[in-house]
């Protein structure tokens, strides 16, 4: 056995054993996959600024693709639904679409794979890691059902999309897109109480345990087919690497060490946001995507690696 396959990483740097092991490339294949897609879903909202290139007109919250294609967010018209404002077919036709999508991909690779905000939470988080600092205030992460559940009562009683006004996510995507000084300045600011609030205060505070829309696709991808399993957890060394890296640790365990209650090895927690960061740290190559079909309970199935 080689040094690299004995060796880990240690919390401190999570994912070195993984490097060493199978190469910075596939020890960072997801990461780099999320960080072109989230680039990806910005840079087609750009090119009609820019260029004149209209791929996709609108934001985050509603928008339209090559002029034919209407994607709309569910929660943004649930919000304007309750504040009584009436919706066009195309915005129905659109969160549908949406609606569909998320059910069968997981609601929460909104989070991972197409948020911006994303990336800047993820920054905080890196820096913390290497910076040695504790997990600063504990808050529970049910907080952000209470707060979705706020922003539908706001739309109702206020009659606007209450959470629009303040979504950092649409805001930075406006921002980016727009570029004007006032929207961009207002994104800029935001984003930045994000990031200080993740790196200053609070360990994965905001995705974690506030965002609202977090919540709320979290709800969605309850039964979705596209799962995070650890098919070769009898490979598992206990380094902890996928704990250090996950953002919502709390997933891992029940797939990764229930064997012996006959839990099946797949990720079923609608918290898991598929971003696939515990297959690329992991040495040991004990996860990788699958659905949640192939939830066999006993470890017959670990002999199919990635």
């Amino acid at each position: 056995m080689s040094a690299a396959n004995t060796t880990h990483s240690g919390l401190g740097n999570p994912g070195a054993s993984a490097v060493a092991a199978k190469g910075w490339l596939a020890a960072n294949k997801w990461l780099l996959a999320r960080r072109l897609s989230q680039a990806l879903v910005v840079a087609v909202f750009l090119t009609g600024p820019l260029w004149g290139v209209w791929i996709a007109k609108g934001n985050l919250a509603s928008s339209l693709t090559l002029g034919v294609l209407p994607l709309t967010d569910p929660l943004m018209v649930i919000q304007a639904l309750l504040a009584r404002h009436v919706m066009t077919a195309t915005a129905l036709i659109g969160a549908a679409i949406v609606l569909a999508a998320y059910l069968v991909v997981g609601g929460r690779m909104y989070c991972s794979w197409v948020c911006p905000v994303n990336a800047v939470t993820d920054l905080a988080q890196w820096l913390r890691t290497r910076l040695g600092m504790d997990k600063g205030l504990s808050l529970n992460r049910n907080t952000r059902l209470w707060v979705l559940g706020g922003v539908l009562a706001g739309s109702a009683v206020t009659g606007t999309i209450a959470w629009e006004l303040v979504n950092p996510v649409t805001m930075l995507h406006r921002g980016l897109v727009t570029g004007s000084i006032l929207t961009f300045g207002s994104a800029a600011l935001i984003t930045l109480a994000v990031f200080l609030f993740d790196l200053g205060i609070a360990s994965r505070g905001w995705c974690t345990h506030l965002c609202p829309v977090g919540a709320f696709y979290g709800l969605l991808g309850k039964a979705a087919v596209l799962r995070v399993s650890a098919t070769n957890r009898t490979a598992c060394d206990d380094c902890m690497d996928c704990f250090a890296v996950c953002p919502e640790r709390h997933v891992i365990a029940p797939a990764l060490r229930g064997a012996a209650k006959g839990v099946g090895p797949v990720i079923l927690s609608h918290d898991c946001t598929n971003c696939g960061r515990c297959i690329d740290v992991c040495s040991k190559t004990v996860f990788r995507f699958d659905t949640r079909f192939h939830n066999v309970p006993s470890d017959a199935s670990s002999v199919r690696v990635a």
